[in-house]
């Protein structure tokens, strides 16, 4: 997720909202794990310039995510995965947190935290395993289940970074974005994940014969776009998050997940200035032009 750094010596409203959405995307351990992440001194795995960087430091990261939930849904076995183990309708910003704190130590820590990091989510997926409703076995760490949840994550990610992010990559800069992030995925298991943006819209491409929307998937979508665990006075620019993210999904996904292209053939006009609201909106109470790393260390190689 973005680089949460609360910057010192900020106050008043924008401290405040800042501090508040640290909070709640990060959990209670946030503080100590951002110190950690950016002050602890030695080699990271991606040098101050990696595309990685400039992706996972953004705002656009909050549209990203919620694309990349509705996308994976559509996968039959990593949705029963997920369903049955991930606890996320139960705590879901315990998982958001989770999920926010892997990313910040493998895009932002130093390499020694990013293995550590790596072992833990290995392990975890040692123990799950199960059966689908249609009686297929199946284990977390199965690397073809964790390539497509991969892929669908990076490829949201970077689509809303393209549209949303403060500073869009060139074909250069997006190539090197899904090379970063093969590192960490064939660190954790995925089968010889892409490292160029053709190879990433092929792989999806070659996954499309066995996707296709359960009821669990289509559960996943209630929750996520109308039930979400947020407060009344959150909904408004949560809402227009997600209507965004539904706008990031390919069209054949939206259809399986039996979703409308918010907008319609309007959306550019209708429904996208709502996404550059919001995540200008984050943008600003993150603080404007913060680094988004601290420390200058070469990257490990």
């Amino acid at each position: 997720m973005t680089d949460t750094r609360a910057p010192s010596g900020r106050g008043g409203v924008r401290g405040a909202v800042g501090a508040a959405l640290i909070a709640r995307v990060t959990g209670q351990q946030g503080p100590s794990n951002r110190r950690r992440v950016h002050e602890t001194p030695g080699p990271r795995w991606f040098g101050p310039e990696a595309p990685v960087r400039r992706v996972h430091g953004d705002a656009s990261m909050f549209v990203g995510g919620l694309a990349a939930l509705l996308l994976q849904s559509l996968h039959p076995v990593a949705m029963t995965a997920v369903a049955e183990h991930s606890g996320y309708r139960g705590d879901p910003w315990g998982r958001l947190a989770r999920t926010s704190t892997f990313l910040a130590v493998t895009t932002f820590g130093t390499a020694d935290d990013a293995r550590e990091a790596v072992d833990r989510v290995r392990a975890v997926h040692g123990r799950i395993s199960g059966v689908t409703a249609d009686g297929m076995p199946y284990r977390a760490g199965d690397p073809r289940l964790l390539t497509w949840v991969h892929i669908a994550e990076v490829a949201s990610f970077l689509a809303a970074h393209q549209r949303f992010g403060a500073h869009p990559l060139d074909a250069a800069g997006c190539d090197g974005y899904v090379a970063d992030t093969a590192r960490v995925a064939e660190a954790l298991g995925a089968q010889d994940p892409p490292r160029d943006l053709a190879g990433l819209m092929a792989r999806i491409g070659a996954y499309r014969p066995e996707l296709r929307a359960t009821p669990e998937a289509r559960e996943t979508v209630r929750f996520l776009l109308r039930h979400p665990p947020l407060p009344w006075p959150a909904r408004p620019p949560y809402a227009l998050l997600a209507a965004n993210a539904v706008g990031l999904l390919p069209p054949w996904a939206r259809t399986e997940l039996g979703l409308r292209r918010p907008g319609g053939p309007a959306e550019p006009v209708l429904v996208r200035p709502g996404g550059h609201l919001v995540t200008g909106a984050i943008r600003w109470a993150l603080g404007p032009g913060r680094p988004q790393h601290r420390a200058p260390e070469p990257a490990a190689r």
